[in-house]
């Protein structure tokens, strides 16, 4: 069974969903709709008031959200960002086999910087 795709939104249909009675927010290119949540969320109504229509993962993340807040946020899932709006994940551009090099490099660097030490240490 294939999964169910996600409807697609801009960021400007995100936008028209900013009032009170209607409030929808993108969190990691996701799109919710939080509406029914409003007077349930423990850090009040405003605060999700605040980010309707907008981006809100910084603030989310910041915040520190529990692993139950996010698996509840699941059923206001309605949809997420279309391709060409989403966020470009950072990295850092280090594969895994660029850092292990790195790492064995940094330890040659250190132990060569401890024996000459040691040699110049010894010849007093």
């Amino acid at each position: 069974m294939a999964p169910t795709e996600l409807q697609q939104y801009s960021l400007a249909q995100v936008a028209e969903h900013n009032k009170p009675n209607d409030v929808w927010m993108v969190i990691h290119d996701k799109v919710y709709d939080v509406t029914k949540f409003l007077a349930e969320h423990p850090g009040g109504e405003e605060v999700l008031i605040e980010f309707a229509g907008k981006e809100a993962t910084a603030d989310f993340d910041d915040v520190g959200h529990s692993t139950d807040a996010k698996e509840q946020m699941k059923q206001f899932l309605v949809g997420e960002i279309i391709e060409a709006e989403r966020k470009k994940k950072v990295t850092t551009g280090l594969t895994i086999n660029k850092r292990a090099a790195l790492i064995a490099g940094s330890a040659m660097a250190i132990g060569a910087g401890l024996a000459l030490i040691f040699k110049a240490g010894s010849k007093k």
